[in-house]
């Protein structure tokens, strides 16, 4: 995050902290995972009795971060739990720091529970945020691609997963001083009315649906008549081919 400039870096950790905290407080279940930017405690309020903060190969591993170390390294597009076995996986700008991101969602796919939840933070391509965060000062590490909110949307729906939460924030531009984004406070009221689709970030809260069986109505099947009780058709008689009459076959009429 280091292109948006230290003012709308703390923004955007307050931000998404605050929504975290909201959202996962309440979701329940026996094991949640967080993989990636473990600045953002996602899980610190959720009552889970296991959590798991994860860090993927494209975080820095140079120890210059102020944070405790994770409880284990992972690849992003290849998980190491096994089919339905997560009830919560919370992805802060993970997707778009990933080198395959249509993987690393198959994975939360497969790894969680039906009814497991998902929750996806990402700088929105359309806003001022997501242009400073481009077209900044290269960092190291892999390149990042902004995914943006209707697309991921798409992704989401195509996996068989129900978008139920979906938020924006951060409408102001980032500035270099925190003074001048104080100034331009007055655009997070406007922007939240009038354009929310372009603010800085978003967040996306989603379900794992898989279709179940449906069952049918106790009798009926017995109100279908069955094939073997219908009369089968025979041949006629007089339908045969007919062979000429012979002596043994004359009628005597006397």
């Amino acid at each position: 995050m280091a292109p948006l400039g230290q003012p709308a870096a703390s923004r955007l950790w307050a931000w998404e902290q605050a929504q975290t905290d909201e959202l996962l407080a309440d979701v329940f279940g026996y094991h949640a995972v967080q993989l990636g930017w473990p600045q953002l405690q996602a899980l610190r309020h959720n009552r889970m009795p296991h959590r798991w903060q994860a860090c993927a190969e494209f975080e820095c591993t140079d120890g210059s971060n102020d944070w405790v170390g994770p409880d284990l390294w992972l690849d992003s597009r290849a998980w190491p739990w096994q089919a339905d076995s997560l009830d919560l996986v919370v992805l802060p700008h993970t997707l778009e720091r990933s080198t395959d991101p249509h993987a690393c969602l198959r994975e939360v796919e497969r790894v969680l529970i039906p009814e497991g939840q998902v929750l996806i933070t990402g700088l929105n391509p359309l806003s001022t945020w997501g242009w400073r965060q481009t077209r900044g000062v290269p960092q190291p590490g892999p390149a990042q691609t902004l995914i943006g909110y209707r697309r991921l949307r798409d992704w989401l729906r195509l996996l068989g997963f129900e978008v139920h939460v979906s938020r924006f924030g951060g409408w102001t531009p980032p500035m270099a001083s925190e003074g001048w984004m104080r100034r331009l406070n007055w655009m997070e009221s406007a922007g939240e009315r009038w354009w929310p689709i372009l603010g800085g970030v978003y967040l996306l809260l989603a379900t794992k649906r898989v279709p179940a069986g449906r069952l049918l109505p106790a009798r009926t099947w017995r109100k279908v008549r069955s094939p073997a009780a219908a009369a089968a058709p025979v041949a006629r008689s007089d339908a045969l081919p007919c062979r000429p009459l012979t002596e043994k076959d004359a009628i005597d009429t006397r």
